[in-house]
């Protein structure tokens, strides 16, 4: 069975305790494009409601909740009467385009959009640069608690290699609701067809997820998406999660400067229940920026504004 209980870590948060007003001022109005609760096939630490409670607790405009297996827009909906709905922090859903929802399945996008979903992510677990990604050494991603039958990979693009026809309806129906593309764990070679293709179906909220972990996307090639207008999404929890998986923070830094404040959000990509929870990381994040010299005027675009911008119509 799919574990129900999301224990809070005191280990993994324990540094919430410490009081750092300045940090915790710049939090209010944060917006959280990628977080992950439960429920899911992969063991998680929170659920969507535990989540967005926490986020309220500190003044977080909205969050995402994000699984890779199914759409959380009626999960969302479902726990409005369950306490949800007096919950101070917005929170949106949206659908992942694996295997489990049938791949490349405008039906089941045009459903959670319509619904109320405001994010699509194209293939994340089933993308050929994930497989390669965690093929063969440990990349620190869950494993299901659940039986689940072999991932496949799935291609956006045809043997000559141009987008697929079934992307292209997929494509019409974000741009029709004004909804966010974010590229998924799709690597370089097929987010730039997508990104090319979506600009030339009208659709005007693209983001690119965590180009440093799957995608494998240089500085060069943020700052070339960004000028057509994409917006470059970096986890905080690479940076700020556990010690022993963290990255150089001046990776972060760089991309930061050469993409541009303006083109560039921060989110948690956490929930996972190992990891420290997604406002945790946040407090963290806002901490080391600032005393890595960063304003307090662009660290409240990097954790609020722009993605706020982009994910509300």
């Amino acid at each position: 069975m799919i574990p129900v209980d999301y224990p809070f870590n005191p280990e993994a948060d324990s540094d919430r305790k410490v009081a750092d007003p300045e940090a915790d001022a710049l939090l209010v109005g944060a917006v959280d494009l990628h977080q992950h609760p439960g429920p899911s096939p992969f063991p998680r630490r929170m659920s969507i409601l535990d989540a967005a409670r926490d986020a309220a607790s500190v003044g977080f405009r909205a969050i995402v909740a994000k699984s890779h297996h199914h759409s959380m827009v009626t999960d969302i909906l479902a726990l409005r009467s369950a306490g949800l709905a007096e919950v101070s922090t917005e929170v949106y859903g949206g659908i992942a385009l694996n295997r489990t929802v049938g791949g490349l399945n405008p039906y089941a996008v045009e459903l959670a959009l319509r619904m109320g979903g405001r994010m699509v992510w194209f293939p994340t677990l089933s993308s050929a640069a994930h497989v390669r990604h965690h093929d063969g050494h440990d990349s620190g991603f869950p494993s299901p608690e659940v039986d689940l039958r072999p991932n496949e990979i799935i291609s956006i693009l045809d043997e000559r290699g141009r987008v697929l026809p079934e992307v292209q309806d997929i494509l019409s129906v974000i741009a029709a609701e004004d909804a966010v593309l974010t590229c998924g764990h799709l690597g370089v070679d097929e987010a730039q067809p997508l990104i090319d293709a979506a600009l030339a179906a009208g659709v005007g909220r693209i983001l690119v997820n965590h180009p440093c972990f799957v995608v494998e996307a240089s500085v060069e090639q943020a700052v070339a998406w960004a000028r057509q207008g994409v917006t470059i999404e970096h986890c905080i929890i690479m940076y700020f999660g556990r010690p022993e998986r963290r990255r150089d923070l001046g990776e972060l830094l760089t991309f930061i400067k050469e993409v541009g404040v303006g083109q560039t959000v921060l989110s948690s990509d956490s929930g996972q229940k190992t990891n420290p929870l997604p406002v945790t990381l946040y407090r963290r994040a806002v901490r080391g920026l600032l005393d890595a010299g960063i304003s307090e005027s662009d660290i409240r675009q990097l954790v609020g504004t722009n993605a706020g911008q982009l994910l509300l119509p």
